[in-house]
């Protein structure tokens, strides 16, 4: 049987979309169902802000949150005053598209009743559809 390629203008094979992914290291997470760009800003101020409010809310315990993307696009712009032919620009901050069915978040000694107030909370402040995925 033989293979098909498909022809692009980039060297790399074309990998199909994956539709699931398993938890590794926590007890449930969070799953992107859209399609969408997150900024290495945006991502920190997530995190900061997720941490920061389970703190309060459970107190001193041991809660464990693992963000699971890692920012591979670098983004460049110019200056709006600058002609056509000049270069690329500087690179003024990292991001990651994230597809549908990647894992954004994993949580673990959380207890049950968190688990839609941190889906709701997270929704609101990204700009994607999540669903919660569990073992």
């Amino acid at each position: 049987m033989k293979q098909i390629y498909t022809k692009t203008h980039n060297k790399y094979k074309i990998k199909g979309k994956k539709k699931f992914n398993f938890l590794t290291s926590g007890s449930f997470g969070l799953k992107a169902i859209s399609c969408g760009r997150i900024t290495k800003e945006k991502w920190e101020s997530i995190q900061w802000a997720l941490r920061k409010k389970f703190k309060a809310k459970l107190g001193a315990k041991q809660n464990k949150i693992w963000g699971l993307i890692e920012l591979n696009n670098s983004l460049t712009k110019l200056n709006l005053e600058s002609r056509m032919g000049k270069g690329k620009g500087l690179v003024y901050t990292k991001s990651k598209f994230v597809r549908e069915g990647a894992l954004l978040f994993e949580f673990d000694s959380f207890p049950q009743q968190f688990q839609k107030e941190i889906v709701g909370f997270l929704q609101s402040k990204i700009s994607l559809k999540l669903k919660l995925v569990e073992f």
